[in-house]
This record gives C-alpha cells, structure tokens and sequence, in this order.
C-alpha cells in the first residue's frame, strides 16, 4: 500500500526542464501577457464607450475578452514568478485555487461561445424575432448561465479533488490542473472520474454539439439567399467560426495532454501544448474582433488616432481650413 502524503505543498516538476532558457522565456512571458492586457482592455472600452456597440454580439465578444483578462491573470502571474525562482512549490490552497481560476476560465470561454453561436442563429435564421428574443432580460439571463454553471462545475470538481488523501505531490505541469492531482490519490476516485466525465459531457460536448447544429442551420438558410445575404452573414460569422475552432482545438490538445504521460513527450513541446489554451485563445479574440468587424475596427483607429498629439492636430486642420471658406 502507498504510504499517505500529509504534504500542504505541491512540486511543478515541468520547470526543471526549461533550464537555463527561464530568462528569454521570462521576457517573452511578459511580453505576451502585457499585450494580452493590453489587447483585450481595448476591446472591453471601445465597446463599452460606444454606444452603437451596446448590442448582445458585441457584449458577449466583451465578456470574452474579461473572461480572457481573468483567465490569464489567474495563469501568468503565478508562472511568471516560477519562471524566475528556483523552486517551483505551489501551496495546497494556491494550487486549488489556480485550478479553480483556470478551469473556469476554460469553461466560460465554451459556453460564451455557445451564446454567441446561439444570437449568430437568430439574427440569421429568424431575424424578424431577433430583438424580441435577444432582449436586454435574455441577454443578462443568458450572461448569468455562462459565468454561474461553469462555477458551479468546476468548484463540485476541485471540491472532490481536494478531500482525495494524495501518495505524492509532483504534478508534471506548469501550472496546477485538477486530473494530474487525481492521479496522485491514494484510494480510488470512481467519484471523481463519474463526476468528470458527467460535468464534460454537459459542458463541452453538449456545447460544441449545440454550435454545430446552429452553423448548419445557418448555412441552410444562407443557401436560399442571394450572393449578398451569404457575404454579410459570413462577415458576421467569420469571427466567431475563427475563434470557436481556434479554441476546440487548443482545449483538444489540453485534454489529450491530460490523458498522457507528459515525461515521455520532449520538454518543450509538452510545455507548449499545455500553454495552448490559456495563450492562444486571449491573444487571437481581441485580433479576429478587433480586425474583421469594421464596427469595432473604426473605433478602435479612432481612438488610436486621437491618442496621437500630431495625427489629432492633423484630423483638425482640414476642418478648420474648410469653415474658413
């Protein structure tokens, strides 16, 4: 029988394989996290400023960009530090609460998308009842489900993880996830493994099923339609459709990661796969948003515009010139 671990620390052994490469990857780290900041806080105040914005496509692709600022808060500050420190203990609380802050990050991100699959099909497929069924009273109540049962999942799944008494208390990850922490357990987790696997099915699976099914609806009724019909809704869709699959496919990755030995993988490819879904989907949203809608790309020039002393003066002097006439 393995022998109890008491320990109130954990050990993330992935670390250790970065090596002499901490300090460049430090700096670039940084870089990416201050340009995720700084990308997404623009998204959130252009859309909240302008108020031709104020509209339920616009206010999810908000809310994606907060959840990806919590997301990767929750991730970088912790792994910027550990980049830069010899050891690489995590305490038992700070690593459920980082599996907590990750988890439910990931989980938002789904089931935001899943909104925005669903206002994409009415706005489409029933147009005439688009402002009656996306109400400001929708709207919120559908808000409250993406924020409240990822919540609610993932804290039933870290609840069950952190009553598990542990054999070991290395995690081969950067960063705290909750399944490297199950394997650790000393008795059996039929529990945990029924409980996983309930709470996946309903909220991935369920959900990449649900965007699916309303993208092949919306390419039924786009087959009636002129030329012109399909290039608007395309536009409208594009950038949901670039997100959803960038994101399928980077939590693909973490999930077939979670299921494998990380050890037997080359260091830094196995480092870079799991870093996929907490970096590439809060770097590419503000990009896909900010560059394909022209309704968020013209406020966002405007604003930057304005933001240069030379370029504003520049903007004045026509008009000026123009009331002098």
């Amino acid at each position: 029988m393995k022998n109890i671990s008491n320990t109130s620390y954990f050990n993330l052994t992935m670390f250790v394989n970065i090596g002499n490469y901490c300090y460049p990857t430090f700096v670039v780290c940084f870089l990416v996290f201050a340009f995720i900041i700084s990308a997404n806080l623009v998204i959130i105040v252009v859309i909240s400023q302008e108020k031709g914005l104020h509209e339920p496509m616009y206010i999810f692709i908000m809310c994606l960009s907060l959840n990806s600022l919590y997301g990767s808060a929750g991730f970088f500050l912790r792994f910027l530090r550990d980049l830069l420190s010899d050891t690489h203990l995590i305490s038992r609380p700070a690593c459920f609460t980082q599996i907590y802050v990750i988890y439910t990050y990931a989980s938002s991100e789904l089931t935001i998308l899943s909104i925005m699959a669903y206002d994409r099909y009415v706005a489409v497929c029933q147009p005439l009842h688009y402002h009656n069924k996306m109400s400001s009273r929708m709207v919120t109540q559908l808000l409250a489900l993406a924020w409240i049962f990822p919540a609610f999942s993932v804290s039933t799944c870290v609840y069950l993880a952190s009553r598990l008494p542990l054999c070991g208390n290395k995690i081969p990850k950067v960063f705290c996830a909750n399944w490297p922490v199950i394997k650790l357990s000393c008795v059996p987790t039929v529990l945990n493994n029924l409980v996983g696997m309930f709470l996946s099915i309903s909220s991935v699976f369920l959900s990449l099923a649900f965007v699916l099914y309303t993208y092949v609806r919306i390419l039924l009724v786009c087959r009636k339609h002129s030329s012109e019909f399909k290039r608007k809704v395309m536009q409208s869709c594009l950038p949901h459709i670039v997100t959803f699959v960038n994101y399928s496919i980077t939590l693909f990755c973490d999930v077939a990661l979670s299921r494998i030995n990380l050890e037997e993988l080359n260091p830094f490819v196995a480092v870079i796969l799991s870093l996929e879904f907490v970096v590439i989907p809060p770097i590419l949203n503000p990009l896909v948003y900010g560059l394909k809608l022209p309704e968020i790309r013209k406020p966002i020039l405007r604003m930057l515009l304005c933001s240069n002393p030379k370029q504003r003066k520049k903007a004045k002097t026509p008009q000026k010139k123009a009331y002098n006439k």
